[in-house]
């Protein structure tokens, strides 16, 4: 619609001046716009901004090399627990983010239970014992650990 349309589509009520209460006082812009602050038509809006924002990192890809160091010491560690030894051992790994590609490095050092070689696990101790048992609370896919370390011996 174009101006001098409508000007004539309006023409009876262009011109009019604007309407104000006798009987209520004109409302501030401010106290317009605080009328509506609860309002949010965007439900989780913010929350998917902050999420957006979060970073995680990429997953290394480690050489060949890297790799055969890893499967020595995890062979290492699976012949000690095997024999009833059950080592400490710190472990760099990454750990998928579940709500976007990518995740975040994570190290934990404990003591490992045992090498899970059907799933190719390392399983862990965890800190609370119940009637002098350590329950398993950590599992660690190898194929995710980048560097791996414990006292020989």
């Amino acid at each position: 619609m174009t101006e001098d349309n409508a000007r004539k589509v309006y023409a009876d009520i262009i011109d009019l001046p604007h309407h104000q209460s006798t009987a209520r006082k004109h409302m501030s812009l401010y106290d317009r716009a605080a009328q509506f602050a609860s309002y949010k038509a965007l439900s989780g809006y913010e929350d998917m901004v902050i999420e957006e924002a979060r970073s995680v990192d990429s997953e290394i890809e480690l050489s060949e090399n890297e790799i055969s160091i890893i499967n020595a010491v995890i062979g290492e560690i699976s012949e000690r627990t095997a024999n009833g030894d059950h080592p400490t051992v710190s472990v760099t790994y990454f750990k998928p983010d579940h709500h976007k590609k990518g995740g975040s490095y994570e190290t934990l050092t404990g003591i490992v239970k045992k090498f899970d070689p059907t799933d190719k696990k390392l399983i862990f101790y965890g800190s609370d014992d119940i009637e002098d048992k350590r329950i398993p609370t950590a599992d660690i896919p190898v194929s995710r650990i980048i560097k791996i370390t414990y006292q020989q011996g």
